[in-house]
C-alpha cells in the first residue's frame, strides 16, 4: 500500500479523532509487543459497563486522566499507538483472531494528541482504535516505554489498564520469550521475528553494561 492510500484510509480518520500521525518517529529499541502482564504490573485503569450514562464522554475523561497521571504523554503530548500494517481495521483483526486465521501484523506509530480529540468516540469509530464509538480497542505506549495503556471491550463493558515499565516486568519478558519460540501458524512469524530481535538486543545491551 502506498503512502497516499495509507494517508487517506488510516491517517485522516485518526486526525479527525484528534491524533496527528508523525511518520518514522518511533524511537529505536521500542518494545514491539506487550502482553503477559499480571495484576502486580498494573498501575492504573478503569472499567465501565456499556449502559453507563454518557459513556463516551466518561471514557474520554478517564483516559486523559490516566494518560497524564501515568506519563503516557510527553511534553509535546506525543506517544505511540499500535496500528495494523496496511489498512486492516481493528474489527478485521478481531474477526481474523476469532476465526483462527491469526491477527493482522501491527506496529507502533508515533502520534501527537491535538487540542480537539475524541479517542473513545471518533477514534473508536475510525475502526483503527476500536469497533465503534464507545467500544474501543487499542494499545498505546509512552515514547520512553515507561507505561503501556490498553483498552478492550468485553461482553458487558470497557476495560482500560495501564502497565508500568513493561520492559522490566519479568511476567511480560517470560511471555515474550515463550511467544518468540512458539511453533504455531497463528503466532505471526513477522511479530515473532521482531520480538526475537528485540530480546536479543536487550540481552546484548545488558552484557555490554555488565562489562563496563
Amino acid at each position: 500500500m502506498g503512502a497516499q492510500e495509507r494517508e487517506r484510509k488510516v491517517y485522516r480518520p485518526l486526525r479527525r479523532a484528534g491524533l496527528e500521525v508523525i511518520p518514522n518517529g518511533v524511537p529505536d529499541g521500542t518494545m514491539p509487543f506487550v502482553f503477559g502482564y499480571r495484576d502486580e504490573d498494573i498501575v492504573g485503569g478503569f472499567s465501565h459497563p456499556y449502559d453507563t450514562p454518557l459513556l463516551v464522554e466518561r471514557l474520554n475523561e478517564e483516559w486523559y486522566e490516566l494518560a497524564v497521571s501515568s506519563g503516557l504523554l510527553d511534553h509535546r503530548r506525543e506517544f505511540l499507538v499500535q496500528l495494523p500494517q496496511g489498512t486492516r481495521t481493528h474489527r478485521a483483526s478481531l474477526q481474523n483472531m476469532h476465526s483462527g486465521r491469526g491477527t493482522a501484523p501491527a506496529a507502533w506509530t508515533r502520534v501527537r494528541l491535538l487540542n480537539r480529540w475524541d479517542i473513545m468516540g471518533r477514534g473508536a469509530a475510525s475502526a483503527f482504535l476500536g469497533i465503534h464509538a464507545g467500544h474501543p480497542g487499542f494499545a498505546m505506549m509512552a515514547l520512553d516505554g515507561s507505561v503501556y495503556v490498553s483498552a478492550s471491550t468485553g461482553e458487558i463493558g470497557v476495560d482500560v489498564i495501564a502497565v508500568g515499565h513493561p520492559e522490566g516486568s519479568e511476567n511480560i519478558l517470560r511471555f515474550l520469550e515463550w511467544f518468540a519460540l512458539r511453533d504455531s501458524p497463528y503466532s505471526g512469524r513477522e511479530l515473532q521475528k521482531r520480538i526475537a530481535v528485540w530480546l536479543a538486543g536487550r540481552a546484548s545491551s545488558a552484557v555490554s553494561r555488565s562489562d563496563r
